[in-house]
C-alpha cells in the first residue's frame, strides 16, 4: 500500500512539532518570562556592553565620591571611576564565571549520580564514596586554597575552582532519585524491552529528573556568582579584571561604607540579586513545562485534534486490515470461536475451560517449561523465594499462578522473564523456551545480547500496577515507539506511527490518545496500553503480574475480555498471576496454586473449581461468598503466611491446616499425580491434577477431611462473577 505525503506530514507532526511549541508556551508563561527578561538582560549586558561603552572602568579622574548624577548615573568610586562602566565591565565575568560552573558543575553531577545510582557494584560504592568525600570537605576553606595556588588564571581558573568544589551536592541528589527511579516497573519495562543500560539512564531514567538537574543548574550558576563575588572580595582573584565581586573588594579596601558611598557597593549586590531572583522565576515556571501534569488545558485540546487527524488518515489508509498481515511471523491459527464467546456468562458459569485449547481438542504443544526452578535471596543466610518448581505452558494456553502475598509469584514471574535484580538469583534449574520450529533454548542461560533479542520478540511482561509501569513524562505513543525502534530499527517512522495506533485500536484505545500522558488515562486504559505494549512485537509469551490489581470489578471485567480476546486472535500464551482464585477460575485453562515457593496443586481449572485437592486451595476457595444457594460461614485460610526465612519443618503449610497429622511435620509432600475426576461422556479428558499433600500419597483418596464438597455457587459468588 502507498503512503501518502500528506499521510506522513500527519505522522510525523506530533514527533517533530508538539515538543518545540511546548516548550515555546512554557517560556511564554508570566514566571517565565519575567526570569527571562531579568537573565536576558544582563545576559546581553555581559556580551555587547563592553563593546558599545568605550570608557576604560580603571580610568582615574578628578570626579571622586561622587553621587549619581546625569553624568555619572551611578556615580564614581574614590579614584573617579565610572561605577556604571564597571558594573557594564563586571557583568562580563560574572555571568561567564556563573554560567561556565553552573554547566560544568551541572554535567559532573548528572554523569555521576545517574552513573552511580543505576549501575550496581563496587563503581558504584566508589562513586558514591568519592562524592561523599567532597560533601563533609568544606567548600569555602577549599575554594579558598584553590583560588590561593591559581592567582593568576582568571576566570577560568576561578571556573575550575567552584567545579570542583561544587558538583557533589547535585551528584548526591540525583544519585539518590536515580535509586529510587531504577526500581520503578517503567524501569523494569524497559529492561524486559531489551533496551542497554546506558540507552535506560539517558531515555528513561533523565527525563524524570529533568526538573532537579534544572534546579541544580540554575542553583550551581547563583552559587558560583556568589563564589566567584566571595573569592574576589577577599582578594584572592586579580583586581585588575573587573567583576561584581572585584568591585565589592575595592569598595571595601577604599572605606566606601565609612564615607556613605552606597553607590559604590550597592549595584553590583543588586546586580547579583537580580540574576539571583530571575534564575528563580525560570525555576518556577519551568516546573509547569517539565512536569506534564502542570501543563495547560489548551496544550492538551490542541495535541488531541492533531492526534484525531492522525487516526483519521491512519484509519483511511487501511491499516486496520492489516494488522494481521503486517505481523512478522507466520500466521498463527486461532484457538476458539470468537473473543466473545470465549468470555459469554455462559462458558463462565457453565465450564469454564469450555473454549481453552485443551477443551477443543487443540494439540496441546509446550511453549515453556520450568524444571526444578530454585530462587534464592541473598548471600549469608539466602532466602528461597522459589524451590523446586516444575511447570509446564502449553501454546495458547492461560496458565494462573494464584497464591497469598509472599508465596513467590511475582518472584518466579521476574525469573522467567530474567529481570530478577541483585540479591535475586536464580540457583538451580531449567527454563526452557520452545519456538514454533521446534528449536529449543534454555532461558536461564541466555548472555546478555541475546536475552535482550529473546525478551518482548518471544516473551513479554505486563506489570501488577500500570501506573508506575509507563513512563509518567513520556506520552504512550512514545513509550511504544520505543519498542519498536529498539527492535525494529529499520522501521521507518510513518510505519511506526501505523504500528502504535494498530496497537491501540487492538486493544480497545482510540489512536487519538496516542499523544496522553498516563495520568490522563484511566486505570484500565493504562492497563490495556500496557498489553498494548507487551503486544507490540508479536511474542508468544506474555506474563501478567496481577494486571487486575487496584481496579474496579467492571475495568477488571475489560481488562479480562480484553486478554481473553487478543488470547484467541492472536495465539500467545499467557502466564496470569493474581491472589484472586475466583478471577482464576474464569479465565485460566490450568491453574497452579503456590505456598511459600512451591507448588502445592495445579490442576485445570474446571477440576479446581469442581474439586480442590489441597487444604490451601480449599481455603482459598472457601474464602468467596455465594451469591445464591443457602448462606455458610466463610472458612478462609486460618492463620498468616509464614516467614519465608524460618519456614516450618515439613509441609510449610501443615502449621495452618486443620487437617494435619504425624508425617506433615517430618518431611515435605512431594507434587504428585492424582485419579482426574470423572468426565460427562463426549467431553475432553482434562489432564490428572496433581498435589503436593501427604493426605493423598499412597492411595490417592483424601483423608479424613480431606476434600471440600463444593458447588458451582462458591466461585460464582466471588468478585469476578
Amino acid at each position: 500500500m502507498i503512503i501518502s505525503s500528506d499521510l506522513e506530514v500527519a505522522v510525523a507532526e506530533p514527533e517533530e512539532g508538539r515538543p518545540s511549541r511546548g516548550l515555546l508556551r512554557g517560556l511564554l508563561a508570566p514566571k517565565v518570562m519575567f526570569g527571562v527578561v531579568i537573565v536576558g538582560f544582563f545576559i546581553l549586558l555581559a556580551i555587547f556592553g563592553p563593546i558599545l561603552v568605550h570608557t576604560d572602568p580603571g580610568t582615574v579622574t578628578s570626579a571622586r565620591l561622587q553621587p549619581p548624577s546625569l553624568k555619572h548615573l551611578l556615580g564614581t568610586t574614590q579614584q573617579g571611576q565610572d561605577v556604571l562602566t564597571q558594573v557594564i565591565y563586571g557583568a562580563r565575568i560574572s555571568i561567564e564565571v556563573g554560567f561556565g560552573a553552573g554547566i560544568l558543575t551541572t554535567l559532573w553531577s548528572v554523569v555521576v549520580g545517574l552513573t552511580g545510582g543505576y549501575l550496581a557494584g563496587t563503581g558504584s560504592e566508589l562513586l558514591s564514596m568519592f562524592s561523599n568525600v567532597f560533601l563533609v570537605i568544606p567548600s569555602l576553606p577549599l575554594v579558598v586554597i584553590l583560588a590561593a595556588y591559581l592567582p593568576n588564571s582568571g576566570s577560568t581558573g576561578i571556573i575550575i575552582v567552584i567545579t570542583v568544589t561544587g558538583w557533589a551536592w547535585g551528584a548526591r541528589v540525583l544519585r539518590a532519585q536515580t535509586l529510587s527511579l531504577r526500581r520503578r516497573d517503567f524501569v523494569e519495562a524497559a529492561r524486559a524491552t531489551g533496551e542497554r543500560s546506558i540507552k535506560i539512564m539517558w531515555y528513561d531514567i533523565l527525563p524524570n529528573e529533568v526538573a532537579i538537574i534544572t534546579a541544580t543548574f540554575l542553583g550551581s550558576v547563583v552559587g558560583a556568582i556568589l563564589t566567584e563575588a566571595s573569592i574576589a572580595f577577599l582578594g584572592l582573584s586579580s583586581v585588575t579584571e573587573w567583576s561584581w565581586g572585584t568591585m565589592l573588594y575595592w569598595a571595601q579596601v577604599s572605606g566606601a561604607e565609612l564615607a556613605r558611598a552606597w553607590w559604590w557597593f550597592v549595584p553590583p549586590g543588586l546586580c547579583i540579586a537580580l540574576v539571583g531572583t530571575g534564575l528563580a522565576f525560570i525555576n518556577f515556571g519551568l516546573d509547569d513545562v517539565i512536569n506534564p501534569r502542570l501543563r495547560a488545558d489548551g496544550t492538551s485540546a490542541r495535541r488531541w485534534r492533531r492526534t484525531r487527524a492522525l487516526a483519521a488518515a491512519l484509519t483511511f489508509a487501511g491499516t486496520r486490515s492489516r494488522l494481521v498481515a503486517a505481523r512478522s511471523r507466520s500466521a498463527r491459527p486461532a484457538l476458539a470461536a470468537s473473543a466473545s464467546a470465549a468470555l459469554s456468562p455462559a462458558r463462565t458459569a457453565a465450564n469454564p475451560s469450555e473454549s481453552s485449547p485443551s477443551a477443543a481438542g487443540t494439540v496441546r504443544q509446550p511453549v515453556l517449561q520450568l524444571r526444578n526452578l530454585r530462587i534464592e535471596y541473598g548471600s549469608g543466610v539466602p532466602v528461597r523465594a522459589v524451590n523446586d518448581v516444575s511447570l509446564t505452558l502449553h501454546r495458547g494456553e492461560v496458565l494462573g499462578i494464584a497464591g497469598e502475598s509472599g508465596s513467590g509469584k511475582s518472584t518466579l514471574a521476574r525469573a522467567v522473564t530474567r529481570l530478577l535484580r541483585p540479591p535475586g538469583r536464580i540457583v538451580s534449574g531449567d527454563m526452557i523456551y520452545t519456538s514454533r520450529s521446534g528449536r529449543e533454548l534454555n532461558i536461564a542461560g541466555l548472555a546478555d545480547a541475546e536475552l535482550r533479542k529473546f525478551r518482548w520478540e518471544e516473551i513479554s511482561i505486563v506489570f501488577q500496577s500500570a501506573m508506575n509501569a509507563l513512563n509518567p513524562v513520556l506520552s504512550l505513543g512514545t513509550q511504544i515507539d520505543d519498542v519498536l525502534r529498539t527492535h525494529r530499527p529499520a522501521m521507518r517512522r510513518v510505519q511506526r506511527a501505523q504500528r502504535v495506533c494498530e496497537l491501540l485500536q487492538l486493544v480497545g484505545i482510540s489512536p487519538d490518545r496516542a499523544s496522553a500522558y498516563p495520568h490522563e488515562l484511566s486505570g484500565g486504559m493504562r492497563q490495556r496500553a500496557m498489553i498494548a505494549m507487551g503486544l507490540a512485537l508479536d511474542p508468544e509469551i506474555i506474563v501478567m503480574d496481577e494486571p487486575t490489581t487496584a481496579l474496579d470489578v467492571v475495568i477488571q471485567r475489560q481488562v479480562i475480555e480484553t486478554i481473553m480476546g487478543l488470547r484467541d486472535q492472536l495465539g500467545f500464551a499467557v502466564i496470569f498471576i493474581t491472589h484472586d482464585l475466583s478471577l482464576l477460575i474464569e479465565l485460566s485453562d490450568t491453574i497452579a496454586i503456590m505456598y511459600a515457593g512451591r507448588i502445592v496443586e495445579l490442576a485445570a481449572a474446571s477440576q479446581l473449581y469442581d474439586r480442590p485437592l489441597h487444604p490451601y486451595s480449599q481455603g482459598l476457595l472457601g474464602s468467596f461468598p455465594t451469591l445464591t444457594g443457602p448462606r455458610r460461614e466463610l472458612a478462609g485460610v486460618p492463620g498468616y503466611p509464614p516467614d519465608m526465612r524460618r519456614l516450618p519443618g515439613g509441609c510449610s503449610f501443615q502449621p495452618r491446616c486443620q487437617q494435619a497429622f504425624g508425617p506433615c511435620a517430618g518431611s515435605v509432600p512431594l507434587l504428585l499425580s492424582q485419579p482426574a475426576a470423572a468426565t460427562p461422556a463426549g467431553a475432553a479428558t482434562a489432564p490428572a491434577p496433581q498435589v503436593a499433600c501427604f493426605l493423598y500419597e499412597g492411595n490417592g483418596a483424601a483423608g479424613p477431611g480431606g476434600g471440600l464438597a463444593s458447588s458451582r455457587e462458591t466461585v460464582t459468588g466471588g468478585s469476578h462473577a
